[in-house]
């Protein structure tokens, strides 16, 4: 929603307040349009791999998005693990193992439909939850284990960004292709009269001004949006983390909540007393 909103300031800051004292139609010369996009689109498509292109498709549509990580989420998550430890407590680790082996059908992880909706992140608790069942590996390999999956995931949210990044940073040095192109054109013409070419340098002009409103105020945008999303959609690994590492080195799961809590940022993060009363609601 705000990607639209801004893209509607920047036409009104551009092309509107050029619209008060020029011609519009000065700035309609459909070839160097077809010119730039082409050239953009290429690039993209030249220095990408298939598996690039792929998580750039995918990735696209939620720059249009509202962020899915909110406070409510993260209480889900939290209360979510708070049960799923007090089980582990109460009646012993193999309790929980029909519940991590089939989290869709468990009726413990279908009490939280939008956890449950975050497939990643209920495959993370899920194996290292598995991991503590099976109790082979202690508290500083399973860290280990979680900083290096944690890092792929990081890696892995942010080629899309990255990628989108390197095409607005191409696209000003596209639209001075397309005004050379214009000027070459021009150059060709000495001999019209100077109503024509200035006309055809003004239209020339138009490559270098489309190449860099492109840029700097969509292309660029769109990056900044999904560098944004990438970075907060791996807050709740980290959060995850440090739950079942605190239940590991023996906390009670109120107290391992409070570490997962703590990690959160603080526009998401709720307070001590809002996650207790949270939590006893769910209970009773």
């Amino acid at each position: 929603m705000f990607l639209l909103i801004g893209y509607v300031i920047v036409l009104a800051a551009s092309i509107g307040t050029y619209a008060v004292h020029g011609s519009l139609g000065a700035l309609w010369v459909p070839l160097e349009y077809v010119a730039i996009f082409g050239l953009m689109i290429g690039g993209f498509v030249a220095g990408n791999g298939s598996k690039a292109i792929k998580a750039v498709m995918k990735a696209l549509p939620g720059a249009l998005k509202g962020s899915a990580y909110d406070k409510a989420l993260y209480m889900d998550v939290l209360a979510l693990m708070y049960e799923l430890l007090s089980k582990v407590r109460k009646e012993g680790l193999m309790s929980i193992e029909a519940d991590i082996e089939n989290p869709d059908s468990s009726p413990v992880f279908g009490k939280y439909p939008r956890v449950l909706a975050d497939h990643h992140a209920v495959e993370f608790m899920a194996d290292y939850l598995r991991m503590m069942v099976g109790g082979n590996l202690n508290a500083f390999e399973i860290e280990a284990l979680m900083d290096m999956e944690i890092e792929t995931h990081h890696q892995e949210a942010h080629l899309a960004p990255h990628i989108v990044a390197k095409v607005g940073d191409a696209v000003p040095a596209f639209g001075i292709v397309v005004a050379v192109m214009g000027v070459v054109n021009v150059m060709g013409s000495v001999g019209e009269p100077p109503a024509v070419l200035g006309k055809m340098i003004g239209g020339a002009l138009v490559g270098t001004f489309l190449g860099i409103l492109l840029s700097y105020g969509f292309v660029q945008p769109i990056a900044s949006q999904l560098e944004q999303k990438s970075e907060e959609s791996g807050k709740i690994f980290q959060c995850i983390k440090v739950v079942l590492l605190a239940s590991m080195n023996g906390y009670a799961p109120q107290v391992a909540v409070e570490f997962g809590r703590k990690v959160l940022y603080s526009t998401e993060r709720p307070t001590f007393l809002e996650l207790e009363a949270d939590i006893k609601s769910r209970k009773g």
